[in-house]
């Protein structure tokens, strides 16, 4: 059976938020400092690409309508199949700087799909 893409949807809010709440209240160096920390927030991003790759799949008009989600799904093959060069300034950069707007694009797409 195949999986609705709202479940994707709700999987990228997630994990993201997740992520959220892993650095919530920490700095850069302390991200830096703590390989639990780096390892959940690279786990939860691997998440949110694999959830974004499957959507492309089953839902393209749907994906199109998720600005950076090619360069996510990128984001997460080079953390799952690059690992060693794996900037930490970079990870944290994408959590500063795109991953609200993904969160907020996934929740209103989601919203939109509820409520039809």
């Amino acid at each position: 059976m195949k999986r609705d893409p709202r479940a994707f949807l709700s999987d990228v809010i997630e994990a993201g938020h997740a992520i959220q709440k892993a650095v919530d209240c920490i700095s850069v160096d302390d991200y830096c400092k703590s390989r639990l920390i780096r390892s959940s927030v690279e786990r939860e991003f691997t998440i949110i690409g694999e959830a974004l790759s499957q959507l492309s799949r089953r839902d393209l008009d749907l994906f199109i309508q998720i600005d950076q989600a090619p360069q996510i799904i990128s984001f997460r093959n080079k953390l799952t199949h690059d690992y060693v060069a794996i900037n930490d300034q970079l990870v944290w950069g994408v959590i500063q700087g795109s991953l609200p707007a993904l969160l907020a694009q996934c929740t209103q797409l989601l919203i939109e799909l509820n409520g039809a």
